[in-house]
């Protein structure tokens, strides 16, 4: 049985770079089948993904007697090689049969495009950057990922530590019971913040949205700027990130943090539109949009997903930084349950060193459901 790696260069190769997960999962009951339109819209360098303004990616497939058997990514973001030091290179939308030999051609295959563009280290899987999904799955298979979090097969970490790559970083993802009032601590600190006439929580204004939206970004860029693997979003990506948030924005869902009138932080909670979307099985038509939209004019969803939370670094590590998260939390707690019918929330992903976050995720009694993992590889250039 010949095993060849391919560049997927056509059209016809980019749909069975896609179509690829449909048989990789077909017998996993916790995938959830991403709408195939934004799937082959993220790998298009033609399509509308502003990432490509300052970044190139190639796509490999693996192919044996006519089938495809495995898929990966290699891309080089100039953003990462400014802001991360430069050779470093990343891969992605890894998946693969239970077979060495093809994790390892895929490997070597990313890898020598990234060595050809003078790269000296591979890192991943980012699919494709950091602000899409980070990181290979390697714990927490037995429940369905919520939006915007990737999954994978168990035996994938050992397909890609065999092929040599290590372990650099692993992201968690908590999980909250939001049934219950948050322990007397956190009530305590809520009700001290409600007193204090410096500080002000409200909601996001959805009338003044994109306006409300590049504040909220233009916070994340300045409060997580010294985050491990951190890249700026550019004004491109913020307009972007807009677009596709605004369908699942409730402004019951999503707080603001002032700090003498100043926007100083904010917390971004969405849904679990993926209870929705696992029906569609990726795609729309020709009756998918009304399941959707029925769900976004009226949703209800067992899980809230909190993907992002931030304070401006100057008030980082202060009581009145803390104060605000508290209440941002609490609150979005309290209309999740009452409004949406939810009853946990996940938060992640949260870095294994921030402290902070974790410190936080604990004291709500959270517990880690999931575990996300980044890998690297030396390479060694001719």
């Amino acid at each position: 049985m010949s095993l060849t790696v391919r560049e997927a260069v056509t059209k016809a190769d980019r749909r069975a770079f896609v179509d690829l997960q449909w048989a990789m999962y077909a017998n996993d009951p916790h995938w959830v089948p991403p709408l195939k339109s934004e799937a082959r819209d993220l790998i298009d360098p033609k399509g509308t993904n502003p990432w490509f303004e300052h970044a190139r990616a190639v796509y490999f497939l693996a192919e044996r007697d006519g089938s495809i058997v495995g898929r990966i990514s290699a891309q080089v973001d100039d953003l990462v090689l400014e802001w991360q030091g430069p050779g470093l290179g990343h891969f992605g939308l890894f998946e693969s049969i239970d077979d060495q030999t093809v994790a390892d051609a895929l490997v070597a295959a990313a890898a020598g495009w990234l060595r050809a563009q003078g790269m000296t280290r591979m890192q991943g899987p980012f699919s494709l950057s950091v602000w899409d999904e980070v990181g290979l799955h390697v714990a927490g298979f037995d429940s369905d990922p919520t939006i915007m979090m990737g999954h994978g097969l168990p035996y994938y970490e050992r397909l890609l530590t065999a092929a040599g790559l290590a372990a650099v970083k692993d992201t968690h993802s908590w999980q909250v019971d939001i049934t219950r009032e948050f322990p007397p601590l956190v009530q305590k600190i809520v009700a001290n913040g409600e007193r204090n006439p410096r500080l002000r929580v409200r909601t996001l204004r959805k009338a003044q949205f994109d306006s409300e939206f590049a504040t909220i970004l233009g916070i994340l860029n300045d409060a997580w700027s010294t985050n491990w693997g951190f890249v700026p979003l550019t004004p491109s990506e913020i307009a972007y990130a807009g677009k596709k948030f605004k369908p699942i924005v409730f402004e019951d869902l999503i707080y603001l943090a002032d700090y003498d009138g100043e926007t100083v932080g904010f917390m971004i909670a969405v849904p679990d539109m993926n209870e929705v979307i696992k029906r569609l099985n990726g795609r729309l038509l020709p009756f998918g949009w009304i399941r959707l939209l029925r769900q976004l004019r009226k949703p209800r969803a067992l899980r809230i997903r909190v993907p992002l939370m931030g304070i401006k670094k100057k008030l980082q590590g202060s009581r009145t930084a803390s104060t605000l998260a508290f209440m941002m939390i609490e609150y979005t707690r309290r209309n999740a349950h009452r409004k949406f019918h939810s009853t946990d929330a996940e938060i992640g992903w949260i870095l294994e060193d921030n402290g902070p976050m974790r410190s936080i995720a604990e004291v709500l009694n959270g517990t880690v459901t999931r575990t996300h993992r980044v890998f690297e590889k030396a390479l060694v250039l001719p």
